[in-house]
């Protein structure tokens, strides 16, 4: 469909294209910026341009974060004994959220998916490997319960068993199929509290 105004349509275009947003809905979220005063508009083009311009990658982690290190990562109170490692930036924040665990992550942008070309090197899996060292004890591998999560898992496994430390990985209380940033914090706690070791 063709907007009397190519603006409009640029807009629905770029909504429509991020995850989750379908047409529809990126017309109805163009039409309601439509309707804002100017400030809010200005706030939120404004906010969008802070956060692509002061957001990167933490350089222990690789979360998202303004401060480098991010505050786990600069954080005393830490247990550095324990390195969780979770696909995505959005995992970090839901397992914080059940307050059950207090150590280190370790964010890997992805999981392995070989129909779709992306392999260890296309991961922060070297990252990983560069951060073991005499005072970590244990790798958490908390990746989500589907195909792509189950062969990261393995091949982690398989790469960080023979530096001699324990390796886990969170127990099933993540349905199959699922993300864990859409885990209820209780879930999310059983999980962690019943991790296996591989």
């Amino acid at each position: 469909m063709h907007f009397t105004s190519e603006s409009i349509e640029t807009v629905v275009e770029i909504f429509s294209s991020l995850p989750s947003i379908g047409r529809k809905t990126a017309q109805r979220l163009t039409y309601h910026l439509l309707k804002q005063p100017q400030e809010f508009v200005d706030k939120f083009s404004n906010s969008l341009l802070t956060m692509k311009k002061n957001v990167r990658f933490c350089s222990v982690c690789y979360n998202f974060t303004e401060k480098n290190p991010c505050p786990i990562c600069s954080s005393q109170k830490r247990n550095r004994k324990l390195i969780c490692v979770v696909e995505e930036p959005n995992d970090v924040l839901a397992i914080e959220k059940t307050s059950e665990y207090s150590g280190m992550y370790h964010v890997l942008h992805g999981a392995m998916n070989p129909l779709e070309g992306i392999g260890p090197n296309d991961l922060k899996i070297r990252e990983l490997v560069s951060r073991i060292n005499d005072e970590v004890e244990e790798v958490i591998l908390a990746l989500d319960p589907n195909v792509e999560g189950e062969v990261t898992t393995q091949y982690l496994s398989k790469l960080l068993k023979p530096l001699g430390i324990k390796v886990s990985r969170i127990a099933r209380g993540v349905p199959i199929g699922s993300d864990l940033e859409f885990a209820d914090e209780a879930t999310l706690s059983r999980a962690m509290e019943g991790r296996i070791q591989l």
